[in-house]
């Protein structure tokens, strides 16, 4: 499908307003919203037009797409879009939601006629702004045509979990995926407050590991953000990390499996949170690891 497509965006904070300005430059009619209209204005500069309303994002688009906090935020925001929206159009639902809350953004979506993905995003800023996001989809095939182009402006890959979008399979691939970020960041963090508490260079530790089976990309670049300040702007907030720990935690309880790991995070993430980080990068959650929310003699 090479036509333009018209595509209603709904959040435009960090991820959101990055896709938005891709799939405009990718030469689609693209109409955003945002609940602080601050973060939406930039983008009419990209040539998107910025709306009032949810109900006026949505009016006529063959796509919406949804990159809003959570699963709430989403559902209610949808709802005020309703009015604006018609039978047959596609719907991306992007937030990482929680697998409770696409089924009732599912539910949602089967009332109003709508072709409802399951699409959430696997990755952060930086590859948000340069389209290089992957995608990960589940949705209706007949649909699939429509809603590829605004998947290709956006990521450099899209990996189809499943044909059935209110099943969550997309969903539940992203709690794994993020479980394991969430994971090597609190690991990164603790790393460097003790190498900080025994008086160890961080640097004599990442030398040490360099190269070897121990050693990874992610911690480099997270130990960077927190050894060279540069936790602003976040590429992925400590707020949102939080939510989506909480939503990794309550998943496996539901299927019964107890995910210790991902509890502490959600933990730090909130400790952090509460010492002045909750806007800094998920990497800010190194703060937590002290008493008062910074380093000794700081």
């Amino acid at each position: 499908m090479n036509e333009t497509l018209t595509v209603g965006v709904l959040g435009t904070g960090i991820m959101g307003a990055a896709m938005a300005r891709n799939i405009a430059r990718a030469g689609h009619a693209v109409r955003v919203w945002n609940r602080s209209s601050g973060k939406a204005e930039p983008l009419a500069a990209d040539g998107a037009h910025v709306a009032a309303t949810p109900e006026e994002a949505v009016r006529g688009a063959d796509v919406v797409l949804t990159m809003l906090y959570d699963g709430p935020a989403t559902l209610d925001t949808m709802r005020q879009a309703a009015p604006g929206l018609r039978e047959g159009t596609v719907w991306a639902q992007s937030t990482t939601a929680g697998i409770d809350a696409v089924a009732d953004l599912a539910g949602l979506a089967r009332a109003h006629g709508l072709a409802f993905f399951d699409a959430p995003v696997l990755g952060t800023r930086a590859p948000a702004e340069a389209g290089q996001l992957t995608v990960l989809a589940a949705g209706p095939p007949a649909a699939r045509d429509t809603v590829r182009p605004v998947f290709d402006a956006v990521g450099s890959r899209t990996v189809w979990t499943g044909e059935d979008g209110a099943a969550g399979s997309a969903t539940r691939l992203k709690l794994v995926a993020n479980s394991w970020v969430l994971a090597a960041t609190a690991a990164t963090g603790e790393s460097l407050a003790l190498a900080r508490g025994l008086g160890v260079d961080p640097q004599d530790f990442l030398g040490l590991i360099a190269g070897g089976p121990l050693d990874m990309g992610y911690l480099h670049a997270k130990a960077g953000l927190v050894l060279e300040n540069r936790l602003s702007p976040a590429a992925f907030a400590v707020t949102t990390a939080e939510k989506d720990a909480r939503l990794i935690v309550a998943a496996g309880r539901a299927h019964g499996v107890r995910l210790d790991v991902a509890e502490a995070a959600a933990e730090r993430l909130a400790r952090a949170a509460a010492h002045g980080h909750g806007d800094e990068d998920m990497a800010a959650a190194y703060f937590a690891s002290f008493a008062e929310g910074r380093p000794p003699a700081e």
